[in-house]
């Protein structure tokens, strides 16, 4: 039975659940299957090797960061055959995230409305979930850790957050992403702000630098940026990756932006929307940045990918990588190996 035929009939089924309860079933199962060698049947997709970040991807279509908040199911995910895999985000201590209902399908727009609001178990218990994974274990890939800040750390301290998570996820990162640009931690996206985001950045790359050294191993940053931002910031945000000589970014995160989804069941509820409706919301963002940036430092483009159509654009805009989420829960697992093929043409 072939992928695609197997998710149209365990689709309905997950999507009969509420989305966290579905979430919650699925990847536990995805992780038992992958045990028992039953993904296996999946087949990988074929060698569509990139470097990007002096890092190899086996192909360019990874997982973005979200699915996996504790790093728990690496193995898991890493057999529907991503050329990457980015869990996270991660927070210094562990924290509940907001109250449920905090997720929300909406199927007519392809779309889902979140506000989780970065709930995982902190970061210590992070990378012991990391360091069991057999992925970490015998570097069967890429794998990208992503961390944030917590909920009641003041914004004035936020980057002593991120300092602390750099300093734990870095012996096992192939690359750390640093998300400022969640709608669903109160005042994050402050730190896409100018003068917020030099002070943030210039902290990350001193820590970096020593990690490096105490490492004996270069990891590179990547920051997380969101779709709501006007030429200005984005010209700011440009401007200031290059002057700390970060080593990527990715565009983009998930939109307050309502507008694809009004008037629809749940429409309203408040997050970060993703799916569908972002697409070409972070198209624009990609397209701009590459102009600011020419070809200083690599895109990573995510939002809104159903289909590999989809993906081609995302590098047509500027991207050097694709990520998908939203579009594995209304796709399922076939999407990966449509991406992979599609940029291999």
């Amino acid at each position: 039975m072939s992928e695609k035929l197997l998710y149209a009939l365990t689709r309905p089924l997950l999507f009969a659940l509420d989305p966290e309860a579905a979430h919650n079933f699925a990847l536990p199962a995805l992780r038992r299957a992958a045990a028992l060698g039953l993904t296996r049947a999946l087949g990988k997709p074929a060698s569509s090797p990139r470097t990007v970040m002096g890092i190899r991807f086996p192909n360019p279509v990874g997982l973005a960061a979200g699915l996996d908040k504790d790093g728990a199911y690496i193995d898991g995910l890493a057999a529907l055959g991503f050329g990457s895999i980015e869990v996270g985000t991660v927070t210094p201590r562990g924290q509940a995230g907001n109250p449920k209902p905090r997720m929300f399908r909406l199927p007519q727009a392809k779309a889902i409305i979140n506000r989780m609001g970065f709930n995982n178990g902190g970061v210590d218990a992070f990378v012991a979930n990391v360091q069991a994974s057999k992925f970490y274990q015998n570097k069967e890939g890429v794998l990208g850790l992503n961390i944030g800040k917590n909920a009641d750390t003041p914004i004035e301290r936020a980057a002593d957050d991120y300092v602390h998570c750099l300093q734990k996820v870095y012996p096992y990162a192939s690359y750390v992403t640093v998300n400022i640009s969640s709608p669903n931690t109160k005042n994050l996206r402050q730190l896409q702000g100018a003068s917020e985001l030099d002070a943030l950045l210039a902290q990350l790359k001193d820590a970096q630098s020593r990690l490096a050294d105490q490492h004996a191993r270069y990891v590179p940053i990547t920051l997380k940026i969101a779709p709501d931002i006007d030429a200005e910031q984005i010209k700011n945000i440009a401007g200031a990756l290059v002057r700390h000589k970060i080593d990527g970014v990715i565009a983009t995160n998930t939109t307050l932006a309502r507008g694809a989804v009004e008037g629809m069941r749940h429409g309203l509820e408040a997050g970060g929307l993703s799916g569908a409706p972002v697409f070409e919301l972070s198209n624009i963002v990609i397209r701009a940045l590459r102009a600011e940036l020419g070809d200083a430092l690599p895109i990573i483009g995510v939002g809104g990918i159903m289909s590999g159509v989809d993906a081609k654009a995302k590098i047509d805009a500027g991207a050097a990588l694709v990520q998908l989420y939203s579009g594995l829960i209304y796709a399922g697992p076939a999407l990966v190996r449509e991406c992979v093929n599609a940029l291999k043409q």
